[in-house]
């Protein structure tokens, strides 16, 4: 089982030259060191993740290192990171590593960003081709220091996977583009196949889990991205165990319902420090397959709800699904 020692430092380890030496790590959340600590609870026995540490995975790393890249797995601490990169499956966060927001259940870096990198679109793509990726997952952090929040960027890094490798289907998770007017149209220009923006969790927790958005903003901007190309899957995805009520989760889907998005996942939160937003408790297995039979019930063409679901996880096996489904339906 992966094991993380101190996520709110960059690296928590003494200087591996000189154990006493002065120098300290840098600070991964400084808007967090004066929060109280939260207990961690224990995990239950059907919250396990393979160790990464396998050829595929080292070749994977080797290919993200070489073009300078950054990934969510990594900066996200995501538990699925040994599987996904064992098959060649990596989820790009372009725009830097460091986010302009500071939501509670996070573990991506808080801060100033750097300008952006304009070659990045051309080093994503070419990561792209290198894994012989036939689906691909873009993300970003929060750029509310750019007038557009980044979405000319994410338009350029999807026109030049296209390029090359014209048979990779695109799935693209974004921020939200709070106050950026005409962002989203830019990207939603760019044709990807997939559009994911995460709601994270029900209205009723965003004051202490996501302070930076606003519910009824990112519900609008799904609904905005079927007005504007219906032909676009859309996806949105929660995390449960904050302190949620089951009533609120249901409802959380028929808000997702009315704005006709296709793909919903549902996961276990897990804390990534004491000072992140506490585990208020695990959802048990039962209670995710409840979920999911009733987010088919309300006609998701797509569902995937288990304890260790997250946005890209088997995205490439859960787009070609939902294409059937969707093809289905049409059929019907």
């Amino acid at each position: 089982m992966a094991v993380v020692l101190d996520l709110l430092n960059r690296d928590p380890r003494p200087n591996s030259g000189n154990p006493k030496s002065e120098v300290k790590p840098e600070l991964r959340h400084p808007e967090k060191q004066k929060r109280p600590e939260n207990p961690i609870l224990r995990k239950p026995d059907w919250i396990r993740v393979k160790a990464p540490g396998s050829p595929k995975w080292a070749e994977t790393q080797k290919i993200v290192k070489a073009e300078k890249l950054v990934t969510v797995c990594e900066e996200a601490g995501c538990p699925n990171i040994g599987e996904c990169w064992e098959k060649k499956h990596a989820t790009f966060m372009i725009m830097g590593d460091t986010c302009t927001r500071a939501c509670a259940f996070c573990n991506v870096k808080t801060g100033v960003p750097e300008a952006l990198d304009h070659d990045e679109p051309r080093k994503v793509a070419d990561a792209v081709a290198k894994l012989g990726l036939e689906h691909v997952v873009i993300t970003s952090v929060d750029r509310d220091d750019l007038k557009d929040g980044g979405a000319e960027h994410f338009a350029r890094v999807i026109r030049a996977i296209r390029e090359a490798s014209p048979g990779t289907t695109i799935e693209i998770l974004t921020p939200d583009f709070l106050r950026k007017p005409g962002a989203l149209e830019v990207v939603v220009a760019a044709k990807p196949d997939v559009f994911n923006h995460n709601l994270e969790t029900v209205p009723g927790k965003y004051l202490k889990v996501r302070p930076g958005a606003r519910y009824f903003h990112s519900l609008r901007l799904l609904q905005q991205v079927k007005e504007l190309d219906p032909t676009i899957f859309t996806k949105s995805g929660i995390m449960v165990g904050l302190g949620e009520e089951r009533n609120e989760v249901l409802q959380l889907m028929d808000d997702l319902r009315s704005a006709e998005v296709d793909f919903i996942t549902i996961g276990q939160y897990l804390a990534p420090s004491r000072k992140h937003h506490a585990v208020i408790r695990f959802v048990t297995p039962d209670e995710f397959k409840s979920f999911e039979t009733i987010a088919y019930v309300k006609g998701f063409l797509m569902v995937s709800s288990t304890p260790l679901t997250r946005s890209s996880h088997h995205a490439g096996e859960d787009f070609a699904k939902l294409r059937a489904a969707r093809a289905a339906k049409l059929g019907s």
